[in-house]
């Protein structure tokens, strides 16, 4: 993975506000490489809690599987509503 690509994702995750839901192929686009996603997500993964991530999701508002609890109370915490494992309603400014 590119490091540039790196520091791109972490610009966009560290202008998300709390209580902001973006997904995945949200914060790839607007790192420059719309369609990767997945690169967001082990990005994520490997980033031991460096950014927000609890505030991205899939395109159809899941939680990440196995960190489902965590992420769910965390949002919460911020004002998000989640229901059923999957965020109710998502919003970027």
């Amino acid at each position: 993975m590119n490091d540039d690509f790196s520091g791109r994702v972490g610009e966009v995750l560290a202008g998300l506000e709390p209580g902001e839901v973006t997904t995945y192929g949200e914060v790839a686009a607007e790192a420059g490489r719309p369609g990767a996603a997945r690169a967001v997500g082990r990005l994520l993964a490997q980033s031991h809690g460096q950014w927000p991530w609890w505030r991205v999701v899939t395109a159809t508002g899941r939680l990440v599987p196995g960190a489902e609890m965590e992420q769910a109370k965390l949002l919460r915490a911020e004002g998000v509503r989640v229901e059923a494992g999957c965020v109710a309603r998502m919003g970027r400014r």
